[in-house]
């Protein structure tokens, strides 16, 4: 079959192509064209090439990196692998990408989109650093066809922080759930009472704030279970270091399992997920989670608060309090088995409704299809 041209997806990981947009790029491949993705090695590039048959383009590229020496040869790195693939189209992906990928994509002429997946440490945090990079994000999404999004509240700080201007925007439903993948299952049955936590090992993810919280909860109900799982080594200014983690695990507070290329194991035995992150876009873990029928408590900040319907399909907390997660978590272990049940099973049926990756990959390849008519009347 002749390919219709490259598309290439830009993200500052392998592992974030694989998890979170394993349905855009097989919806791109199954369409005809030639799928490419451009980012750094990781212990998922092989399953981007092998099990989903895409090319990878290695690219250096680091999260927590502001040399400017070091940024600089990012972006001459992107510009000269953009140059060589001279794709029809470019999605970028995750902050960095955003930024950069949507410079040497202007400076090519190469049509291109952003995705908003949440905001990261730059809107998190403030300083003269952190204000150019957002004037740099402002640069980079006003020569965009389209910034998608994730939550209308990132949305609307991006206007209100002129980000976007003219440019056409798009709110999209996370990076949507593959629902079969992510079949439902029954809570379980038997003690003891488990909470699971997915998540790069972040203190901006909340981290902290689970164990803290698990530390009060255990105190008065000894058997609950903690599971932690994700990776260590994070690219991130507030990666939380692998000592702290251990001392977290020799301390019987939590059980941490590492990072887990396939989560849904983990999901099945636990009764609720949780996520007190102090921002996101939309919390794929917290979708695969209701997917598969399990309530979660998160944090009540943007990202977050959208990805449940608070007392139905899952729980809020406030954001960087331990006590307040502390007593979500508690009365989690005072409701019945039926009332989470129905909780859980409401979360299943909103992700059918609403989540469906299909809607995702359905945008992508729409904004691919305006493409091709330019080229045919050009």
């Amino acid at each position: 079959m002749q390919h219709k041209g490259s598309v290439v997806l830009v993200s500052n990981s392998s592992w974030y192509l694989y998890n979170f947009r394993r349905g855009t790029l097989l919806g791109l491949r199954d369409a005809g064209y030639r799928v490419i993705g451009l980012a750094p090695f990781d212990d998922y590039t092989y399953r981007l090439v092998e099990e989903l048959g895409v090319e990878h383009w290695p690219l250096a590229m680091e999260g927590k990196n502001t040399r400017m020496l070091g940024e600089g040869r990012s972006l001459v790195a992107l510009v000269a692998a953009l140059r060589k693939a001279n794709p029809v189209f470019v999605f970028n992906f995750t902050v960095k990408a955003n930024i950069y990928s949507g410079l040497a994509c202007r400076l090519l002429g190469i049509p291109y989109a952003n995705n908003v997946s949440g905001l990261g440490t730059a809107f998190l945090h403030d300083s003269w650093l952190f204000r150019r990079v957002r004037w740099l994000y402002g640069f980079a999404n006003r020569g965009a066809r389209r910034v998608f999004f994730q939550n209308h509240e990132d949305h609307a700080l991006f206007m209100a922080h002129g980000l976007l201007d003219e440019t056409p925007t798009m709110v999209l439903p996370g990076s949507g759930v593959d629902s079969v993948r992510f079949a439902f299952s029954p809570l379980p049955s038997r003690r003891p009472f488990t909470f699971v936590m997915i998540a790069r090992l972040l203190g901006d993810k909340g981290v902290r704030e689970y164990v803290q919280a698990a530390e009060r909860v255990k105190a008065e109900h000894p058997d609950t279970r903690f599971l932690l799982i994700g990776p260590l080594g994070a690219s991130n200014r507030t990666a939380i270091d692998a000592a702290e983690v251990y001392a977290w695990q020799a301390a019987g507070v939590v059980e941490y399992q590492g990072e887990q290329q396939d989560v849904r194991p983990w999901i099945k035995q636990a009764q609720v997920l949780v996520l007190p992150s102090y921002r996101e876009g939309m919390p794929r873990t917290v979708l695969e989670a209701a997917a598969m029928g399990r309530p979660a408590i998160v944090s009540d900040v943007p990202g977050c608060r959208q990805s449940v319907v608070a007392g139905e399909t899952g729980w809020l907390c406030e954001v960087r309090c331990a006590d307040s997660l502390a007593l979500r978590m508690r009365e989690c272990l005072a409701m019945s088995p039926e009332r989470l049940q129905q909780a859980g099973s409401a979360a299943r049926k909103r992700i059918e409704q609403e989540f469906d990756e299909r809607l995702v990959v359905t945008a992508a390849l729409g904004l691919l299809s305006d493409v091709d008519v330019e080229c045919w009347a050009g």
